[in-house]
């Protein structure tokens, strides 16, 4: 495959495109783009395939974007591009790089000279809170993210199995559960996206089949997979040790729940492994020790909002619904090679033990910047360190010193770290700093509300300031009952009501090509009537 790519043009400096589903040849189409020295550009397919008219113009941008020259498509998307128009790159198909009656039997591979410094994966960033950005991974800061999780997840590759569904397009998936045991020859089980989400049973009777050991997920994916486990026959989860939770907010009871869920089939709650990651670091950025499982920090709610400080309270977790508490996972401590510190979002101040400011990451791992985006790139950076954009804190003192022993540290951190949301989605009323998530997890709770799909965000309100609004994916029709139900229950959970719910008919609210719910855009959209 790479010979042939090398025939039609890729080779170091050039970048391809690959558009397809989770296949064996697909993930030998992204193995022959590196060996030919180019980058590979992994487009996203859609999550909901709603407007195929819309998933062709995204796609469309992405290439002109990333400057792609060669384009790789499955034969069975090749029906969904548009005619060619002058500029376009070249479009081969999995099936022209496959040997076979009319195609190059025996074109010569050539080699390319190392070079630690170029591109090898243009990573598109999810576009939850803005425009999609084109993030820049060289081979030396991919290789140390490898390394690092090696290290830090205590990979074994003589024993472990790793097991995934996730999305190739996605950092977790590409460059974590895909490109982590290439490079370390560990065993994997691979599946594509759409057969998790067609049966979330699946999940689980992999891990049990094939004996996995490790596998990833977002959030909702572990909620889904809890549901499963209370109704699947014994499986065999003995063997599992991480169950990686990342790529959006965790839910403290939803993980709980999986646990419970998996303890009837031998799954040990000690695997729980909250994570915090993002391509701007390549992938991984805390780790907390492998065989901990998920410590719970309880913070009282009205101080963290009005002070921004994370001031301790007694965990209970049967008090889920307790507006006066909040709960967040410790993250643990930064990788290998990888420093984090918490500052004052407007001045760079660093912030002290549970003081809520941005986080900010550098080292081995982190990108150069974003492609052609030298403004968004200058805007990233400050000193050195890369401004995240999420707000967090972290935890010196107990619980978080029980699981410091792992390794060392950095002087910047000295304990875990908690992410509390990202800084353009808190919505600010009455001198208060309210996290959107808190009224999402709630409304989802609502009979009537289809969970994991409520987002809320703030607008101008009536009388100046910003005020509350909620949109929500309603089961059946949309009826002033559910949403009585949903204002009260906001006003449970953060005392205040909505100035407006909104419902909306299932899969319309809008999400990004690995589904998380973009609230930047619903807002948009509502302020322009186009929810």
């Amino acid at each position: 495959m790479a010979a042939i790519l090398q025939a039609g043009g890729a080779g170091p400096g050039s970048r391809v495109g690959l558009l397809g589903p989770t296949s064996r040849s697909f993930v030998s189409a992204i193995e022959a783009t590196w060996l030919t020295g180019a980058t590979a550009v992994v487009l996203p397919l859609p999550m909901r395939l709603s407007s195929v008219e819309e998933f062709v113009a995204q796609t469309q941008r992405r290439i002109r974007q990333a400057g792609v020259s060669l384009l790789v498509v499955d034969p069975e998307l090749v029906a969904f591009l548009p005619e060619p128009a002058p500029g376009d790159p070249p479009v081969v198909t999995l099936a022209d790089l496959t040997p076979g009656p009319g195609r190059p039997q025996a074109l010569a591979y050539r080699r390319p000279a190392d070079d630690p410094d170029a591109l090898v994966i243009l990573q598109f960033t999810s576009g939850s809170t803005a425009d999609p950005k084109g993030v820049m991974l060289p081979h030396r800061q991919v290789l140390a993210n490898h390394d690092a999780i090696r290290e830090a997840a205590q990979l074994d590759p003589e024993d472990d199995v790793l097991v995934s569904w996730l999305p190739l397009y996605h950092d977790m998936g590409l460059i974590g559960l895909l490109g982590v045991p290439m490079a370390t020859g560990t065993d994997l089980v691979l599946a594509a996206p759409q057969d998790f989400l067609a049966a979330p049973a699946r999940w689980m009777e992999w891990m049990s089949e094939f004996g996995g050991t490790a596998t990833a997920g977002p959030n909702f994916a572990y909620a889904l997979a809890a549901r499963a486990l209370r109704r699947l026959p014994g499986l065999d989860l003995t063997r599992w040790r991480l169950a990686l939770n990342g790529a959006e907010p965790i839910d403290p009871a939803s993980v709980e729940s999986f646990c419970k869920a998996g303890a009837r089939h031998g799954l040990d709650p000690r695997a729980a492994f909250c994570v915090f990651g993002m391509a701007e670091a390549t992938l991984a950025v805390t780790f907390p020790k492998p065989g901990t499982g998920m410590v719970v920090d309880a913070v009282d709610r009205r101080v963290l909002e009005t002070d921004r400080y994370a001031a301790p309270v007694d965990d209970d977790p049967a008090a889920t619904t307790d507006p006066s508490r909040r709960r967040f996972p410790l993250l643990g401590i930064p990788l290998p090679g990888l420093n984090v510190r918490i500052t004052d979002p407007e001045g760079g101040k660093p912030m002290a033990d549970r003081e809520v400011g941005e986080i900010e990451i550098r080292g081995t791992s982190v990108t150069p910047g974003y492609d052609g985006r030298p403004d968004a790139t200058i805007a990233a950076f400050r000193d050195g360190w890369l401004r995240t954009g999420d707000l967090g804190y972290v935890v010196v003192s107990e619980p978080a010193s029980r699981r410091l022993a792992q390794r060392e540290t950095s002087d910047e951190v000295g304990g875990e770290l908690v992410v509390c949301g990202r800084i353009k989605d808190v919505i600010i009323v009455g001198g208060r700093n309210v996290f959107p998530e808190d009224i999402e997890r709630a409304v989802a709770l609502v009979e009537g509300v289809r969970p994991g799909n409520v987002v809320a965000f703030g607008t101008e309100g009536r009388r100046g300031g910003e005020a509350l609004v909620v949109v929500a994916e309603a089961k059946a029709p949309d009826t002033a009952g559910l949403r009585d139900a949903v204002s009260r229950k906001v006003r449970d959970t953060v005392g205040m009501r909505p100035q407006d719910v909104v419902l909306l008919e299932p899969g319309t609210l809008p999400k990004t090509s690995s589904g998380k719910l973009q609230r930047a855009l619903s807002r948009q959209r509502y302020l322009t009537a186009a929810l």
